[in-house]
């Protein structure tokens, strides 16, 4: 098969991931694949299973457990999106997700760091890889660029005039993302409210979220947040999402009553989920999602 060095690239990182999180102290925990009432999130779409619903993420079920007293928590789990697929995208595919307590999202920026140099030097790849025949210098710190100032630099529109034509999303994928640099990785930071549902405000800045996602060889890799811990707010925003998704023609979805719930008992956090693919991917200088995982959709 093809992708044979992959796989075996492959199990090697998943057990390079495991040894970085328990080294800090992290628990590896599994959550269940179905949910009955999933977050809503606007541009996310869901399998239906008995009744239930696959999950697009083990993120709900991961901030219940930390409102149950768990400080630090990582899983690898399979995630479930309809209609997604493409060079590096599958209905079915991994997240890395690991969720700390007492944290914020600067703190994860720092961990992506470790990870990344982590995993390249029991790679034997001291601080640097190629992918796609570019060099990527994993040489830390990273650099950060506000959504505000990527907008500026890189779009036909800035970011007021994109949120007011409802064309934030278009703009950053076909305008902002090919254009940011890919010498090393990137955290776009600091994204506008309306694009970070599940964020918590920036203090001296209530126009935004602490969120990030995280960016290198040109690809997104994982996207976090300073975790939102105020029930009356989440509620608003959940309702909100809601309203665009059945504004969009589709399905209602059940209230997310034990989630919702469960904040009262989250205490400060961050979380972050990072495409395990992609991750393979990078490392294993593969252009496409089909060459790192064992079967693809059309095979099955």
């Amino acid at each position: 098969m093809d992708n044979a060095a992959n796989l075996v690239l492959r199990a090697r990182i998943c057990s390079l991931v495991r040894e970085f999180f328990s080294s800090r102290g992290y628990l590896e925990v599994e959550t269940p694949l179905r949910t009955p009432a999933p977050l809503p999130e606007a541009h996310i779409d869901l399998f239906e299973s008995e009744g239930s619903y696959l999950a697009a993420s083990p993120e709900a079920l991961m901030k219940r457990l930390v409102a149950q007293g768990f400080k630090k928590i990582f899983t690898m789990s399979r995630a479930f999106r309809k209609g997604e697929r493409g060079e590096r995208h599958l209905p079915e595919f991994t997240l890395l997700e690991w969720y700390r307590a007492d944290a914020d999202y600067t703190f994860l920026m720092e961990e992506c760091e470790g990870l990344f140099l982590f995993l390249a030097d029991r790679l034997g790849l001291g601080s640097a890889l190629t992918y796609q025949g570019k060099r990527v210098n994993l040489a830390c710190p990273w650099p950060r660029l506000t959504v505000g100032e990527a907008f500026s630099r890189f779009a036909s529109k800035g970011l007021e005039d994109a949120l007011a034509i409802d064309r934030f999303d278009e703009i950053m994928a076909f305008e902002v993302e090919p254009r940011l640099p890919g010498d090393r990785p990137l955290f776009l930071v600091d994204y506008p409210i309306a694009k970070a549902s599940l964020a918590r405000v920036k203090p001296d800045n209530p126009a935004f979220a602490e969120r990030f996602e995280l960016y290198a060889g040109g690809m997104e890799l994982a996207n976090a947040f300073s975790e939102l811990t105020d029930f009356a707010l989440q509620e608003a925003r959940f309702e909100n999402e809601e309203k665009i998704r059945i504004q969009a023609g589709k399905a209602p979805l059940p209230r997310p009553g034990r989630f919702l719930q469960s904040l009262k008992n989250l205490p400060p956090c961050a979380g972050i989920a990072l495409g395990l693919d992609r991750l393979i991917m990078l490392f294993a200088d593969a252009a496409k999602i089909d060459q790192v995982v064992s079967f693809i959709p059309e095979e099955l």
